[in-house]
């Protein structure tokens, strides 16, 4: 009996190992065995018969037009401005008129044409200043009251931020003819200017400083100025060794080296009111200093409304090669139609 009973006990533990060997060899073989998985993703991600069918559309892609105007537009690198004025004031008095007076007409007009050139390094300027004014006084002839002809054209390349090397051409006369009167009326009056007597020709070659848009200053270092008496009515009664504006008698034309500077001031310096300044130093190289020119050229004009203005203008000139030793001066206030454009 208790052989019989070991017996089976080993014969049941042999089982049981072989069992356990049985299933781990089983388990190991099913681990190496390599599996196609796209295979099975296939069967498991394909969809049964009874699964509910999704209708996919297709993708339309349609052109949109969107509007766009500036595509029209060009590239300026042009830019121009004209400014244009006409005063006019006129008095009347009767002729038992007890506090006397004159009776008076007074007719005057400017044109300001400014043309302008910007692509980097380079710019173009060219600036056009006409001035004229006339006075009708009753028992008088007419005279003058204000005549200018300016014409300045400057070329300049960037050398850094605010400074550029410049060259520019001038030119400056006046329209008709000008006279000195005898206070007295007794004599007659004299002839001392004309169109080209004076004109003047100046070329420069310098450095400018524009550090803003409204304010430029040129320091021309190579400059010359070539100033004409084209009218030899002018030397009538003047002396052999006489000068008027600085060319002698006989002649019609004188030639000075010299530096100049130029100033200029352009802003609006409260609303509807705007300041233009030029200042103009003309140094002639081998001239004592008592020869240097100045003039200033100011205008400030305040607009009433769109189209009339209220204008104050004057100049300022040193200059004893016209035959003043002092300062020499005008001013003018008028009241009248002023248009800009743009």
């Amino acid at each position: 009996m208790l052989k019989t009973g070991l017996r089976l006990v080993l014969t049941l533990c042999c089982s049981a190992v072989l069992s356990a060997n049985a299933q781990i060899a089983d388990t190991v073989k099913r681990d190496t065995v390599k599996i196609d998985t796209n295979l099975l993703n296939r069967y498991r991600l394909s969809p049964k018969k009874n699964s509910i069918t999704v209708t996919l559309k297709p993708l339309q892609i349609q052109p949109e037009y969107i509007p766009v105007t500036m595509l029209d537009y060009k590239v300026s690198y042009w830019r121009k401005f004209i400014t244009l004025g006409l005063n006019f004031s006129q008095s009347a008095f009767s002729s038992n008129y007890a506090a006397g007076g004159v009776t008076a007409v007074a007719l005057g007009g400017n044109l300001i044409f400014r043309n302008e050139y910007n692509k980097a390094p380079f710019s173009y300027t060219s600036e056009l200043n006409l001035l004229y004014g006339k006075s009708k006084n009753k028992g008088q002839g007419a005279r003058k009251t204000n005549d200018r002809i300016f014409f300045d054209n400057k070329v300049a390349t960037q050398l850094s931020k605010s400074w550029f090397f410049f060259g520019s051409l001038s030119f400056e006369s006046q329209f008709d003819k000008g006279f000195q009167y005898d206070a007295a009326g007794v004599n007659p009056p004299v002839l001392i200017s004309n169109f080209m007597a004076p004109g003047y020709v100046t070329e420069s070659l310098g450095f400018e400083y524009k550090p803003n848009k409204f304010f430029d200053l040129r320091l021309g270092t190579g400059t010359a100025r070539q100033t004409f008496v084209l009218d030899q009515e002018i030397f009538a009664g003047k002396g052999v060794d006489d000068e008027a504006y600085g060319v002698k008698n006989g002649r019609t034309i004188r030639t000075d080296i010299a530096f100049q500077m130029v100033a200029i001031f352009d802003k609006d310096i409260a609303k509807n009111m705007h300041l233009n300044a030029r200042y103009d130093m003309f140094v002639p190289y081998g001239q004592p200093l008592d020869k240097v020119r100045h003039r200033v050229d100011a205008l400030l004009a305040a607009k009433v409304n769109r189209l009339v203005n209220v204008s104050v203008n004057g100049t300022l000139l040193f200059d004893k090669n016209t035959g003043q030793n002092g300062i020499q001066g005008t001013e003018g206030l008028s009241l009248g139609v002023l248009y800009k454009f743009p």
